[in-house]
């Protein structure tokens, strides 16, 4: 069995589907911490094997996914627990050298809004690879030689995104690239509430059907970590979602018709899945959703995003630092 036919760029939501369908899953591992207090939890699912990599649609690697709904929120205390465990999983995805150079590539279309976490993240990089000889002197020693670049899409470019980010790579020769992107989800509850990385690249628009030039290590000739949040979720998807709420509303509202909606619920999710969207066509395809405050919460997105990568990147900087410098 494959996850073809699920909308999402999260291998967490693939595997869950997975389970959902009763099917075994081998060549997969998957590991939780949760934090109650503050309402995060960190899933690890890592496809060790290409049967595995076959049934999850991902290719073999690691996939770290934080989760929590204080993402969206105003929260400060929450914000910074999440920078931190960022940082943290960030650094053991790749174990960078103190000399490494850095390329943050920020995905997507800064014109339109749920898709520009990967540009607003780049305007809160704290770059440095052209200090040089410049560097503050109360810097020194403490920062990577980090660079950042948003190439745009090719609706505004007419370039390959893949091509952009493999010119500018053999250019800075960077020991690593990190690619933000704005990614889609399967579940509405995890929309701008989820942070993914990945060890194993991207293939930018591919959760919106837009499948570009794929940016890892086979393509680049270096090792590339994909983040990415999800800001949209598909028609289909959010009926689906939708319709599984009401059905559990209704049941538990109307004991005695439990045979009629277990009958409904019954139904495999491809199935209904897939007829939700035969009744949307032939809209269904161009039609995505997003929060109606994505404009702020993408602002904070970004923040968390962006300080969590400055504080892994350049090891003696902390939080503070990085407030003071971008300033």
């Amino acid at each position: 069995m494959t996850t073809r036919n699920i909308r999402t760029d999260l291998a967490l939501e693939n595997k869950e589907h997975i389970s959902e369908c009763g099917q075994e899953l081998s060549g997969v591992e998957v590991t939780t911490e949760e934090d109650e207090e503050l309402g995060i939890t960190v899933t690890w699912v890592k496809i060790t094997d290409e049967a595995g990599a076959a049934s999850m649609g991902k290719p073999v690697g690691n996939y770290i996914t934080i989760e929590s709904a204080a993402m969206k929120e105003n929260d400060t205390v929450a914000h910074e627990e999440i920078i931190k465990i960022l940082a943290r999983k960030l650094g053991k995805l790749h174990n960078l050298q103190p000399d490494a150079v850095i390329l943050v590539i920020g995905l997507g279309n800064w014109q339109v809004t749920p898709d520009a976490l990967g540009p607003k993240v780049c305007e809160k990089i704290l770059v440095t690879r052209h200090l040089g000889d410049d560097m503050p002197q109360d810097l020194q020693g403490r920062v990577r030689a980090v660079s950042a670049l948003s190439p745009g899409v090719m609706g505004l470019t007419g370039i390959e995104t893949a091509e952009i980010v493999k010119g500018v790579a053999e250019k800075v020769n960077p020991d690593m690239i990190i690619a933000v992107d704005a990614l889609a989800a399967r579940r509405t509850s995890r929309i701008n509430a989820t942070i993914q990385m990945s060890d194993a690249g991207i293939n930018p628009g591919s959760g919106l059907g837009n499948k570009r030039a794929a940016i890892n290590q086979a393509t680049m000739g270096m090792p590339v970590i994909a983040v990415g949040v999800p800001t949209v979720v598909d028609a289909a998807t959010l009926v689906n979602d939708t319709m599984e709420r009401m059905l559990d509303e209704m049941a538990e509202s109307a004991p005695d018709e439990q045979t009629f909606y277990d009958m409904l619920r019954g139904l495999q999710e491809t199935e209904r899945y897939g007829l939700i969207k035969e009744i949307l066509d032939p809209y269904e395809g161009n039609m995505f959703v997003t929060p109606k405050d994505v404009d702020a919460v993408i602002g904070r997105l970004a923040g968390i995003i962006a300080s969590g990568f400055n504080i892994a990147l350049h090891p003696g900087i902390t939080q503070e630092d990085v407030n003071r410098y971008l300033q």
